[in-house]
């Protein structure tokens, strides 16, 4: 009965949530700020390194204990991300329990009146704090993993606070080459508002395994997120055509290319050794993003990660438009590494 109804709970809350993008609060929470997720494409969900917690409580291992991880994420428009994750063992029985800190810090803005003269300047942040754990079900290699997160969001003297779960399931055999994993981010709810008007959390369901190539030393990753909604896509300015009486068009985006919409690919060579070399694709932000008048490479994702006994460097370059780009970094370390 207890199952059942956790299943009801869980399908109510996906039929409720489904809202169209841009109309969500929190929105910095569907921003990743790991270099190395990063640079496969933005939403890798089995990634086994501490910081993944943040984003798929289902991965959270023993491999991960006493690891701490410091991320900075230069986004756009001068935006600054930063993130802390660790994790710890705290025994056999109970296993592994994570926690996780994201902030944001938007700078300086123009405050102005209605009449759009400016006033002055103002300063806005999120901040979200997490826990996390994830439980192996007996005799099986599925884990099953939870995260709790409080988020506060601060627009110059106004101030809205929330509560959110993540849940994951996700298949790991390290005798196996694939692994596998579904996640449900951000169900919760907006405690405190703006406005007095309440606004839906950004709530996603996400797909997502990777596939190790046999006797070469490359990694595939692949994601479907956005799978709570069929229509993903927004048109793109520069698709617009003009006719030669004047008349202005836009071809609705249906079927396949909606469909492809949902798909990240990232690949990992030499994911085993100290070095590796990170590229990703994001199908969505590459269609909505270009220019049909020059090549702009929208979408694609790049980086590397360098490890140095208990130190591990990772950055990330992901192309957004000609006119801006962002750069993420990360620092883990193993603090269980003798001589720290």
């Amino acid at each position: 009965m207890k199952c059942n109804s956790f299943i009801i709970f869980l399908l109510f809350t996906i039929a409720s949530m489904a809202q169209v993008g841009g109309e969500q609060v929190f929105n910095f929470l569907s921003v990743p700020t790991s270099a190395r997720q990063s640079a496969l494409g933005g939403k890798t969900l089995v990634l086994e390194d501490v910081n993944q917690a943040l984003w798929n409580p289902a991965m959270i291992g023993k491999k991960m204990d006493n690891q701490f991880a410091v991320n900075y994420k230069r986004f756009l428009a001068d935006i600054n991300y930063g993130s802390l994750s660790y994790a710890q063992f705290v025994s056999r029985r109970f296993g592994v329990i994570q926690g996780g800190i994201t902030y944001v810090d938007y700078g300086k803005l123009i405050a102005a009146d209605e009449q759009g003269n400016e006033t002055g300047t103002f300063k806005a942040r999120d901040i979200a704090v997490s826990v996390g754990y994830a439980y192996n079900i007996p005799r099986t290699y599925l884990y099953f993993g939870a995260n709790f997160k409080l988020i506060s969001s601060v627009i110059d003297n106004f101030t809205s606070n929330g509560l959110a779960f993540d849940f994951g399931l996700s298949y790991l055999d390290d005798d196996k080459p694939y692994k596998a994993t579904i996640v449900l981010r951000n169900i919760g709810y907006q405690v405190n508002t703006f406005n007095s008007t309440r606004e839906p959390l950004p709530f996603e369901v996400l797909l997502g395994g990777s596939y190790q190539v046999a006797q070469v030393p490359l990694r595939w990753y692949f994601t479907l997120d956005n799978l709570q909604k069929w229509q993903v896509s927004a048109e793109n300015p520069s698709d617009t055509q003009v006719s030669f009486d004047g008349g202005i068009s836009n071809n609705s985006i249906k079927g396949l290319s909606n469909a492809f919409r949902h798909l990240i690919i990232g690949a990992e060579f030499f994911p085993e050794t100290d070095f590796n070399i990170r590229l990703g694709y994001n199908v969505r932000r590459a269609r909505e993003l270009r220019l049909t008048s020059s090549r702009t490479f929208s979408g694609l994702t790049a980086g590397f990660g360098i490890k140095m006994r208990w130190l591990k460097f990772n950055y990330a370059f992901s192309k957004f438009h000609p006119a801006t780009n962002a750069n993420t970094f990360s620092l883990i370390f193993d603090l269980s590494r003798s001589g720290f």
